[in-house]
């Protein structure tokens, strides 16, 4: 087993670890805007490092040496790509998304008092 093979999979762990945190942000918070927080920072961290892991399993093969077989470097940039596009799409369809649902009427949850 390589080097790169362990961290495709440290980062593909990673990635289902923050997609399982995710979920479990979006089951047990108690509005709705603390659960499309977590949905929105889990999700976006999840899916950058599930990428990183695919696009450096892409790579493997590539011949650095030689500079041989450029299309599995090129579809790694693209994945790359993607998971900038991601890190700009995810906070601004969040803060779309929240600002939407705050003019709707949407109120946030407050923690209530005790009487003592």
């Amino acid at each position: 087993m390589s080097i790169l093979s362990v961290i495709v999979a440290v980062l593909l762990l990673l990635g289902v670890f923050f997609f399982i945190i995710g979920a479990v942000g979006i089951v047990r918070f108690p509005d709705f805007y603390s659960r499309l927080h977590a949905a929105g920072k889990c999700d976006a961290l999840a899916t950058a490092l599930s990428l990183m892991a695919i696009a450096l399993f892409n790579i493997r093969d590539f011949d650095w040496a030689l500079f041989q077989s450029w299309d599995n470097l090129r579809v790694s940039l693209k994945i790359v790509l993607i998971i900038l596009f991601v890190y700009v799409a995810s906070p601004a369809a969040t803060h779309a998304i929240t600002k939407a649902a705050f003019i709707v009427g949407i109120e946030p949850w407050e923690k209530r008092k005790r009487n003592r």
